[in-house]
């Protein structure tokens, strides 16, 4: 597993606004936008590293143009911080790991919160096996356990202060078609069914496929399910999803 500490950075990040900024940056953009209010330069070279990183790369260029879409059309709006979330999991091996051993765990359990310390006795439990973990202090465990749950309430995943209540977001028709359009690029597999990556639709197997036959998706995509076999195909080209999807 590769790990590094931007869970820990991008917990810490004040001025979300800094991802439209270095995405434009990055993708030679003009926008006209502001970089930031912060003005530490240690402070934003850490950041902008952290949001290269984790953040604005992608790993599939139909799904970065999804993202192109989203942040250009709508900036860190609730749905694109779903989109976010989906692809900085992709981004880092770490926060992937523990979405799906600690947060995935308690909310398809049906828990209502999560704690601090979970995420330490995740983390712990894996620093046994991840020789990059291994020269981790307990301090950055706990920070990094901290940092990860700010993270997901930042993606709208949790709230409160003290106690982060597990929320349970519905995606509206949109972010579904995009969440299949993402899940499709992403997913090397042939059973989508087996994909690690269908909890990332934050609902049970049965929901899933009872939403995905719709009639109102059929414009969207094929979809081939046999019981125990799932193969969908988008009928769509990625550079005309969003318009599609929005007339805009």
């Amino acid at each position: 597993m590769n790990i590094n500490t931007d869970i820990n950075i991008l917990g810490g990040l004040p001025d979300w606004s800094l991802i439209e900024y270095y995405y434009d940056i990055k993708y030679e953009l003009q926008s006209g936008r502001e970089e930031t209010t912060l003005k530490t330069a240690k402070s934003l070279k850490r950041f902008k590293k952290a949001i290269n990183e984790t953040f604005i790369s992608f790993k599939n260029e139909k799904f970065k143009i999804i993202f192109d879409s989203l942040i250009r059309s709508e900036g860190i709006s609730k749905d694109f911080l779903y989109l976010l979330f989906w692809n900085a999991s992709v981004n880092n091996e770490l926060l992937h790991a523990i979405n799906m051993n600690v947060y995935f765990e308690a909310f398809y359990s049906g828990r209502a919160a999560l704690r601090n310390d979970e995420v330490s006795s995740y983390l712990n439990e894996l620093k046994r096996t991840e020789p990059q973990l291994q020269k981790w202090t307990l301090s950055t465990i706990n920070t990094t356990a901290s940092k990860y749950l700010t993270l997901l309430k930042k993606f709208g995943l949790l709230e409160g202060k003290q106690t982060k209540s597990i929320l349970h977001p519905f995606l509206n028709d949109k972010m579904f078609i995009v969440f299949i359009y993402w899940l499709t690029a992403i997913e090397k597999g042939k059973n989508l069914l087996k994909s690690e990556w269908l909890k990332y639709g934050f609902m049970e197997t049965e929901l899933f496929l009872e939403r995905l036959k719709k009639k109102s998706f059929t414009d969207y995509f094929n979809i081939y399910y046999t019981g125990d076999n799932l193969k969908i195909e988008p009928k769509i080209e990625y550079e005309r999803l969003y318009e599609s999807i929005t007339g805009n």
